[in-house]
């Protein structure tokens, strides 16, 4: 009952405070796509240029980050501001996620209340059905991860066999919603949120893509050579030996032979390479499918007349390893590689073109910037920071922004040698705790080790470090279990 009189109280004041013109929303997100899986962010051999024109267009933040490196407790991140300590959707388990997703207070529901019209295309994975969720006037998604090849879809709760490639239907749904949502006679923004399968494993790129990268090759990041001798936990995972756990009765939800089974199998890769200049090479040509897709929105806009009237951003769930300290097709931890992602936002009313940002932002602020871009006012259950004052709206007025920040990962059954970890950020330096291991914890100073190889935790002179980091996690922690048991 209280979170129905909470949800109810956020509505009536979104109603209230609604601005005369807000912004069509158009929210695109990728899926384990790294921060530099873009050339705006340094890779060499990427070829997109409808998201590359996002950036020389509007705002590239060079410091994204999420609060928890999986699909699930991401997602739900972005759609509600809040940490997954807090709204509770720690992993991709079906421990009750989707009965917990469906009860989320999002910003798609309070702009819905508000008039938008909105619609959500693509991969949900907060629960494993497809069915419409709240919040939502077009529903088109799909069961789990989905697949890339010949997918059934629920288009609005139409379950259909497709017979071609999902990141092009999904393109095509976004385009068919932009068209029918503009109307001449009425000034109801939309958003559209449009949530890709790719570039996830398995990394089936459509035909006409298969052979974009064949010239590409492989090179181990230099953090590939990390001896992990100060890395208990990498150093378990590399060798195969068993976590310490201090409480296995705690960190292990149930015993090993009792986990749950996925809900579908695994798409193969269809006689595809698995090694992993075939893995990075497919990964990239599942991108361009996405790029085309940006490309076609771009064209709908500027053909609808409201290009520039449209906040579009462009994002991803979490970033991947790609061999760094011996991971390879992984996300699980605290390392940049895995929690830092890509983040590009154009709206020429506010952001200048080529524009950029190095302050820490998160995926949590996303649901108060479009709260507040709508004119309405952000419910004080929001965890997550607004970027307007990024953006230059306030600009010559002082503000303050984050100098540090917390993330997070609860063990999940499916995989058990990724142990739960809290990790501050503070500057260049980084604490990752390990509540239920002993003598596994970790810092690092990136200023001077960006890969994160030197493990300086009994460093002579870590103590003070270690004490003042630990101190801003706890008081963190501490607010975020405070808010689940006051709201949630």
């Amino acid at each position: 009952m209280r979170f129905r009189l909470l949800l109810l109280s956020i509505l009536a004041i979104s109603t209230s405070a609604r601005a005369a013109t807000p912004p069509n929303i158009v929210f695109i997100i990728a899926d384990d796509l790294r921060y530099d899986g873009l050339a705006c962010n340094g890779n060499p051999h990427i070829r997109t240029p409808n998201i590359e024109r996002l950036a020389s267009e509007g705002i590239n933040f060079k410091n994204a980050y999420v609060t928890t490196p999986i699909c699930s407790p991401s997602r739900a991140s972005f759609l509600t501001g809040l940490y997954a300590s807090t709204h509770r959707i720690y992993n991709i388990d079906t421990n009750g996620i989707g009965i917990l997703g469906d009860r989320l207070i999002t910003f798609p529901q309070i702009l819905r209340r508000a008039g938008f019209r909105t619609g959500f295309i693509g991969k949900w994975h907060m629960g494993f059905d497809d069915t419409r969720r709240p919040g939502f006037d077009d529903w088109i998604s799909f069961k789990g991860q989905g697949q890339y090849r010949d997918p059934v879809v629920n288009d609005n709760g139409q379950r259909i066999q497709l017979s071609g490639y999902m990141t092009d239907y999904l393109n095509e749904k976004a385009i068919d919603f932009i068209g029918e949502s503009v109307d001449p006679k009425s000034d109801r923004p939309f958003l559209l949120y449009l949530s890709h399968k790719a570039v996830h494993i398995p990394y089936l790129p459509a035909k006409r893509h298969e052979e974009n990268y064949t010239d590409f090759r492989y090179v181990p990041p230099l953090s590939a050579e990390d001896d992990l001798s100060d890395q208990p936990t990498a150093h378990a995972r590399a060798n195969r030996k068993p976590l310490p756990f201090t409480n296995p009765g705690k960190a292990r939800f149930e015993t090993i032979e009792n986990l749950d089974r996925l809900p579908e199998p695994q798409e193969p890769r269809w006689g595809r390479g698995k090694d992993p200049e075939s893995n990075i090479r497919d990964q990239m040509s599942s991108l361009q499918s996405v790029d085309d897709g940006v490309g076609l929105i771009f064209d709908m806009l500027e053909k609808r007349g409201i290009l520039d009237e449209t906040l579009i951003v462009f994002t991803s769930d979490n970033g991947f390893l790609q061999g760094e300290h011996g991971v390879f097709n992984q996300k699980r931890v605290a390392f940049e590689e895995s929690i830092r992602i890509p983040l590009l936002i154009r709206y020429p009313a506010l952001i200048k073109a080529d524009s950029g940002s190095d302050q820490f932002v998160l995926n949590i602020d996303l649901a108060p910037t479009f709260l507040e871009l709508a004119g309405l006012e952000v419910p004080t259950v929001i965890q997550g920071k607004s970027l307007l004052p990024l953006f230059g709206a306030t600009k010559g007025e002082p503000f303050e922004w984050r100098k540090s920040f917390v993330a997070e990962y609860f063990m999940e059954k499916s995989s058990r040698s990724f142990p739960s970890w809290q990790m501050m950020r503070e500057g260049d330096w980084k604490y990752i705790h390990y509540p239920n291991l002993q003598g596994a914890d970790e810092l690092y100073n990136l200023s001077v080790d960006p890969r994160e190889m030197h493990n300086q935790i009994d460093t002579t002179g870590s103590v003070s470090k270690v004490k003042r980091l630990k101190k801003l996690m706890d008081a963190e922690i501490s607010a975020m279990s405070k808010a689940r048991s006051n709201d949630y």
